[in-house]
């Protein structure tokens, strides 16, 4: 298996990944420092599923050290699942052959540099963890299945994921709702509540009864709408990663 991201093998036997080679390879446009603050917003916790690690700097002339991260396993996968990019889905498929190669024995754990023993004490502290990640990442998988069902069952999927969201978030569902359509409205500019006012304004005109007008939400707005449909799946999906709904089943 040709090593498209570097990869460490820790103290204690498990694989950890470097957060600037992942960041280098998903070919992302804003800084790494930037960037990784933006993943760990979905839900990551420092010495539990990242350490931080000071390196030197890579500059010619010098300068101070700069910084990178080593990640678990199971968080690279769901980073590289968040990018939804080609490069992202390449990634995460490459971390599921490297777990499956380790679990099978045939990761070879010699022969480890410097910088690689440094990573390896920098990330003692994510060891515990790792019996309980195992678990996250099969969630995450399933909630990747869910978001891409067909259009046919699209309201469902979602529907059952943002009862799971508002119940880890301990609050109402149409609360929880809510920020998802605030969400919307700032990645697609679609100004929901405008369209849903036009949309019972047609209705009315139509001769549709008052009761059937006021039961019409947002989501029939975003039915209406193909793009909307698609932006819609997929702030419920980043909302659920964020919130991580299968830990509530545990």
């Amino acid at each position: 298996m040709n090593e498209l991201i570097k990869t460490i093998t820790r103290g204690d036997g498990t694989i950890a990944v470097s957060g600037r080679e992942l960041h280098k390879f998903l070919g992302v446009n804003d800084n790494y420092t930037d960037w990784f603050k933006r993943m760990t917003d979905y839900g990551f916790t420092e010495n539990v599923d990242f350490a931080g690690l000071s390196e030197k700097s890579d500059k010619p002339t010098g300068g101070r050290p700069r910084i990178d991260h080593v990640m678990t396993l199971d968080m690279a996968k769901e980073v590289a699942m968040i990018q939804r990019t080609d490069r992202g889905k390449q990634a995460r498929q490459y971390f599921l052959e490297v777990e499956r190669r380790y679990k099978q024995g045939q990761i070879d754990t010699s022969g480890l540099s410097l910088q690689a023993q440094a990573a390896l004490a920098a990330a003692q502290a994510i060891a515990a963890q790792e019996q309980r990640l195992n678990k996250v990442s099969s969630k995450v998988d399933a909630i990747s299945d869910i978001v891409a069902t067909s259009t046919m069952d699209w309201r469902k999927a979602t529907r059952d994921l943002i009862h799971r969201i508002a119940k880890v978030r301990q609050g109402d569902y149409r609360i929880t709702q809510g920020d998802i359509y605030k969400d919307v409205d700032d990645r697609a500019g679609a100004a929901l509540n405008i369209r849903l006012t036009n949309l019972r304004r047609r209705m009315a005109e139509e001769g549709q009864s008052k009761s059937k007008r006021d039961k019409t939400n947002k989501v029939d707005v975003i039915a209406n709408d193909k793009r909307l449909i698609e932006i819609y799946m997929a702030v419920v999906k980043d909302h659920a990663i964020k919130y991580r709904v299968w830990d509530d089943e545990y």
